[in-house]
């Protein structure tokens, strides 16, 4: 049987398995006998890559198949700092699960930064190494840097995070519609927006310190980014129609 390598984010570990993706995306979210129900995200890492990164013949001891002929599910190589560690060009797809199982595929696309509309507000959920849910006036790409290029006090190696929809919020913060808007504390969020509006010399705001773990899939709005300083891997995420023609089952499951 095949071996894979995946990087779960939520929380971060590097798995070795003998499950392709989507098997792995359903174990991970309702376990081997369907009592589990949870949210995943994942990325699948291209093994031969990272050979010089993990112990391969404790991996090959440990991920064999069951005597009953079964495939090892799960053999945890690393816990710590693992997406730093990673390099990016072996990200491959990156993956989401509900918490029944159904598994949505996202593939890496270029990023044309050049198409990235400054002075613009946004709402972005960092999801590895750390979980603020932060509103910025820097475009994806911008918001990379700043915090990975030791610009700042605050500096990360990686980040990986997801833009989310702010609606009409994104240019009238303190008095747009935020009937759609599923947050709960939109409130606040509008008084973060505000002075990231008001004041030129704050480039982000932190909405959310606390990450619940889970996300809602139908307020993501341009999708998930990973990198450091200039170098970055964009996943982008379908329209609601898009999404319901690609994946029907995890369309309705959202």
């Amino acid at each position: 049987m095949s071996k894979y390598a995946y990087l779960t984010c939520t929380p971060e570990a590097l798995v070795a398995s003998m499950l392709p993706p989507e098997g792995f995306g359903m174990y991970l979210s309702t376990g081997t006998k369907k009592r589990n129900k949870s949210q995943t995200i994942f990325f699948e890492v291209d093994l031969p890559q990272i050979e010089n990164l993990i112990d391969l013949d404790s991996m090959n001891k440990r991920c064999v198949a069951k005597e009953d002929g079964s495939p090892k599910s799960s053999v945890y190589l690393s816990v710590y700092r693992v997406l730093e560690t990673i390099p990016l060009a072996a990200l491959k797809s990156l993956y989401l699960t509900t918490d029944n199982g159904c598994v949505l595929e996202l593939k890496r696309t270029p990023y044309d930064k050049n198409e990235e509309i400054l002075n613009a507000l946004h709402l972005y959920q960092e999801l590895c190494p750390v979980t603020p849910m932060v509103a910025s006036e820097l475009p994806p790409s911008h918001f990379l840097k700043k915090l990975t290029d030791g610009s700042t006090p605050i500096v990360l190696p990686k980040l990986f995070f997801v833009e989310l929809k702010l609606g009409e919020l994104a240019t009238n913060p303190l008095y747009g519609s935020a009937e759609h808007l599923p947050y709960s504390n939109i409130g606040h969020m509008r008084d973060c927006l505000e002075i990231l509006k008001g004041e030129y010399e704050k480039h982000m705001k932190t909405v959310q310190r606390i990450f619940s773990g889970e996300i809602l899939y139908r307020t993501i709005e341009t999708g998930f980014y990973v990198g450091a300083k200039d170098d970055m891997v964009f996943y982008p995420y379908p329209t609601m129609s898009e999404l319901e023609n690609i994946n029907y089952e995890f369309f309705r499951a959202i």
